[in-house]
């Protein structure tokens, strides 16, 4: 086997990546050999020298990529070359020296309260497909979970007696979520007249909790379709994203005084300077409010 694709099957197997990301690795890993065989020739990733990655971001650079493009990019090769050196086909990481700048981090979107209100009141129906987006939404709003975590969900995973879900998160990393009643409400509707139905479509038997209309496990695609039709049923003209879910969820907790290492836990962020992003978002909510709020006075 290629050692790209036992890299890749160490991602899916050991590392429980998402397609997506298997995807963007092998992606950039490929994009890079690529270079080196239009730029005289591929002896294996081990001969790559420090000549060849100097060449490979001028190269980057030419095309004008964005920063985040280019430390993407980075990020998958010294991954590829970390596990290259663990199982010993290379003694060295030709990127480790390799340097670029940071970019700006935006603010991540996310969901007014009111807001959050309206997605849930378009769901309110009794039609199956109702029943099954609002458990759909609650998982996502209640929990913050990503929107591969919630297309990989099983049953199994769902307590509803403790309202907790046992997580399988990025990098193998397992952690438990909680949701509240209303949530709690919503799954056990679903899964009690809903989820058994959509199976019979297909005449398959699957564990994950969310399927599509074709009884087949939900997709985070499926997902977002999901999610654009209930924002067409309200008067929200903003586009939606699951990840906006995430971001709410995030913002809203530490609106209401959660302290920042209990939504790192929940959100499972392996650095606490990834959810401080969020205390930027909740920082900008509130200069917003008191620039318009806050009266001027002479």
């Amino acid at each position: 086997m290629e050692p790209l694709d036992e890299f890749i099957n160490y991602l899916n197997v050991e590392r429980h990546y998402s397609p997506a990301t298997q995807r963007a690795y092998r992606n950039d890993i490929t994009a890079f050999r690529q270079f080196c065989e239009d730029s005289g020739g591929f002896d294996g990733y081990d001969q790559v020298d420090n000549v060849t990655v100097a060449a490979f971001m001028t190269d980057m650079n030419d095309h004008h990529y964005s920063r985040a493009t280019t430390a993407r990019k980075l990020s998958s090769l010294r991954s590829f070359y970390r596990y290259l050196m663990r199982v010993g086909q290379a003694d060295h990481d030709p990127f480790a020296m390799v340097e670029t700048k940071k970019e700006h981090r935006r603010l991540p979107q996310f969901f007014y309260e009111p807001e959050i209100a309206q997605l849930f009141k378009a769901v309110e129906g009794d039609d199956p497909a109702d029943i099954r987006d609002r458990a759909l939404l609650e998982v996502l709003y209640d929990t913050g979970m990503r929107v591969s975590e919630v297309a990989n969900l099983t049953v199994e995973q769902v307590d509803l007696q403790m309202h907790a879900i046992l997580v399988h998160g990025k990098g193998n990393k397992d952690r438990y979520v909680l949701f509240g009643d209303q949530a709690a409400t919503a799954i056990k509707c679903y899964v009690d007249t809903v989820r058994a139905d959509l199976m019979a479509v297909s005449g398959l038997w699957t564990n994950r909790m969310f399927l599509n209309q074709h009884g087949r496990p939900i997709t985070p695609r499926g997902i977002e379709y999901v999610l654009d039709r209930v924002v067409e049923r309200t008067s929200l003209t903003t586009k939606i994203h699951p990840h906006m879910l995430r971001h709410s969820f995030a913002t809203h907790m530490l609106n209401h005084g959660a302290d920042l290492r209990t939504v790192q836990e929940l959100l499972g962020h392996s650095s606490l300077s990834t959810t401080q992003i969020y205390t930027h978002v909740t920082t900008a909510h509130l200069v917003k409010d008191y620039q318009k709020y806050f009266p001027e006075h002479q």
